[in-house]
């Protein structure tokens, strides 16, 4: 099993990034998919989930309005869309596959917004 992150780096405050998780090593389409993030000093918490297929995606109210997350069914990959990023945004980013009693995490990427 692999979830591999990409796309993370420095932005400017009001900046855009756009977070990638590449999947392999199971059945895509059977797991919920999840963005967390760990800022220095802080637990990791939730940033956005979305279901299997349909439903609705989850997003913290510190995100909300500014992030979107989807997923690629055909490529096996969950995106972080991330605009109008502020410096409390600063942290490394998890992706996360969930289902069935089964977790896996990916190896995070840092996201720095700094002038």
């Amino acid at each position: 099993v692999q979830l591999v992150e990409s796309g993370g780096g420095l932005v400017q405050p009001g900046g855009s990034l756009k977070l990638s998780c590449a999947a392999s090593g199971f059945t895509f389409t059977s797991y919920i998919m999840s963005w967390y993030r760990q800022a220095p000093g802080k637990e990791r918490e939730l940033v956005a989930q979305i279901p299997r297929i349909g439903g609705s995606t989850i997003y913290s109210d510190s995100v909300k309005g500014r992030f979107t997350i989807s997923r690629d069914n055909a490529k096996n990959t969950v995106y972080l869309q991330m605009n109008s990023l502020k410096p409390e945004d600063t942290a490394v980013y998890y992706c996360n596959a969930r289902a069935w009693g089964n977790v896996y995490w990916g190896q995070g990427t840092q996201v720095t917004v700094s002038s």
